[in-house]
């Protein structure tokens, strides 16, 4: 018979860590007497992230007394004391190879359900200050488990915990945990997990997405929580940079030229998906080559790839493209990436830009255009007036070429507005005007421009009834970050790291424009981007979660910790990785 040995709460509160602040519940300490149990948690306790813990799927932490007698041994601790580990419930029994999914106990006045085992989270090394923590649950198969609470009541320790009633297909807690996190993934075990009710809706979505692809898992972060987040799979190009020729540069308008790249060898070019980007390394200056990211304006043709420039004020790589490079030029080009891409369909389409906003979602038109798709169409563009309307007529004469095309454009400055230019308005897209245009709830949109422009644009037609899922976006800066729990702090930006300059190899973060040479002083690539302030993702910091999976544009890395499932190729886990040679990073 199992047993409770302890109740433990407590609220959240600010934690100091390397140099952050922390909100964070996992700070648990056993109580005496009785306690309620309701839907959401055990009284007088609380959590930090409801992102990855709490809600009425996970209100009760669970964690053995055997896995203490564990780790207390595997670490050579006599330190832990019933709470450490975050856990509600500390229990005598309950074994994370033998609770399965599904499985209703009766403890005290209460019922439960198990529903998932316990998130990867750095919190829980963060407490016992173990920085691998995360990945030791993992690997060693003691992930704990969550419980919902079916019937609210009274317990206290020493109550006895009883089955009432075994969950369906018998899936393990630890099994269940492997099948997310670990590789070798059994398909027949897949299938059993996704014939659970009681699962976690988080953890059914990963585990339907593990099915139809049966590749490796490729979602970062708290399972099935960070949809927009994940990285579908890419077609391969060459490794690294190689050499192309300028062809030819147009100009488009005063500050927008588009440069043709052709290869020195008469290769064949791999085939691009509309949407995505190249990456150029360009020698500017006496400094180290800056590396920067531009969309593919077109969808390849005749062996060639076109990325159009907006020459920036005070950028340094955008003035060299407009001032100083020219026909015939050698310049090192990474292969076509990026998942902002077209998805092929039936559904109604929406292309939204604004400014040099308009270079992807251009390239996107042009396979549209090239495959004359009779989805119907909506080309929606913000420029400043008419001067810097970039393919203005190019664009016309893609829309010309489908069957159900819509075009509407809006200048910000005053303009002289034609009787035969129904389709141009002055001002900015409001509400009232995209609702007239007519978009059906069921179109997928695709979104650049500067991020405000983005996140106004993606309220607007989430208010017009598009599912956020279908609202696609992109941007060159560096991507939000995700740092579950850690207090916000003013934006900063990105620089080089404080300290002396190290002497290890050049790390180019490409989306931040930052280049440094890579110092000892940092425990990873993370803890490198960190100190230079650019936004990084992360949530476990122990190669486990996937959360900081990054292309690598270049270079070679090696693992200090090595994940418990290497990311595809062309990608790295940062919190765990050190450069071997010069790298180039997407972030």
């Amino acid at each position: 018979m199992a047993t409770l040995l302890s109740v433990n709460v407590g609220m959240p509160k600010d934690v100091s860590w390397q140099g952050r602040t922390v909100h964070t519940g996992a700070w648990k300490s056993p109580v005496q007497g009785s306690r309620m149990v309701r839907r959401l948690n055990v009284e007088g306790d609380g959590q930090g992230d409801l992102a990855g813990h709490g809600g009425e799927i996970c209100a009760v932490l669970v964690y053995q007394l055997q896995s203490y007698q564990y780790w207390q041994k595997q670490l050579g601790r006599d330190d832990l004391t019933f709470g450490v580990f975050g856990e509600n419930f500390t229990v005598d029994g309950l074994p994370d190879d033998e609770v399965c999914i599904g499985d209703r106990y009766r403890i005290g006045e209460a019922e439960f359900e198990v529903t998932q085992p316990r998130v990867t989270c750095y919190r829980v090394g963060m407490r016992l200050s173990e920085p691998t923590m995360a990945a030791l649950l993992v690997a060693h198969h003691r992930p704990g488990f969550y419980l919902r609470v079916l019937t609210e009541g009274r317990v206290r320790a020493g109550d006895e915990i009883t089955l009432i009633r075994k969950g369906p297909e018998e899936l393990s807690v630890a099994d269940t945990d492997a099948l997310l996190y670990l590789p070798d993934r059994d398909p027949a075990r897949l299938r059993k997990a996704l014939n659970i009710p009681a699962l976690s809706p988080g953890w059914q979505q990963s585990f339907r997405e593990l099915a139809a692809t049966r590749q490796p898992r490729q979602e970062p972060g708290w399972p099935g929580e960070r949809a927009a987040a994940r990285q579908p799979r890419e077609e391969p190009g060459w490794p690294g940079f190689k050499t192309m020729r300028v062809a030819r540069i147009v100009p488009e308008t005063a500050a927008v030229s588009s440069v043709y790249l052709d290869t020195t060898d008469d290769t064949p070019l791999p085939e691009a998906r509309a949407g995505q980007y190249l990456s150029l390394r360009l020698a500017v200056g006496a400094a180290a080559p800056a590396v920067r990211s531009y969309s593919l304006s077109s969808t390849p043709a005749a062996g060639t790839y076109r990325i159009s420039v907006k020459h920036e004020p005070h950028g340094e790589v955008s003035g060299y493209i407009h001032s100083t490079l020219r026909p015939g030029d050698l310049v090192d080009v990474a292969s076509p990436r990026g998942t902002f891409v077209l998805e092929e369909g039936t559904r109604p389409v929406v292309l939204v830009s604004a400014g040099i906003g308009a270079t992807p979602v251009l390239a996107m038109l042009h396979q549209l255009a090239a495959a004359r798709d009779t989805r119907p169409v909506w080309w929606i563009h913000t420029a400043h007036d008419r001067a810097h309307h970039a393919f203005a007529a190019e664009v016309r004469a893609l829309l010309a070429q489908l069957p159900h095309a819509h075009q509407h454009i809006y200048y910000t400055a005053e303009t002289a507005l034609r009787p035969d230019e129904p389709h141009i308005s002055q001002g900015r897209p409001a509400p009232s005007s995209l609702a007239a245009v007519g978009i059906p709830a069921d179109a997928d949109a695709y979104l650049c421009g500067p991020t405000a422009f983005m996140d106004e644009l993606g309220g607007y037609l989430r208010d017009q009834g598009l599912r956020p899922e279908r609202i696609h976006t992109e941007q060159f800066s560096a991507l939000p970050a995700i740092n579950p729990g850690v207090a916000p702090t003013a934006a900063v930006r990105p620089h080089q790291p404080p300290g002396p300059p190290g002497d290890g190899p050049l790390v180019t973060f490409a989306r931040s424009g930052v280049t440094t040479p890579w110092s000892p002083a940092h425990e990873s690539l993370l803890d490198l981007a960190e100190a230079c302030d650019i936004p990084a993702r992360w949530s476990c910091r122990t190669g486990v979660c996937h959360t900081c999976i990054t292309h690598l544009v270049s270079g070679d890395i090696r693992y200090t910790t090595p994940p418990l499932e290497l990311p595809e190729a062309g990608t790295v886990l940062v919190c765990c990785s050190k450069p071997a040679t010069e790298v180039v990073l997407d972030l």
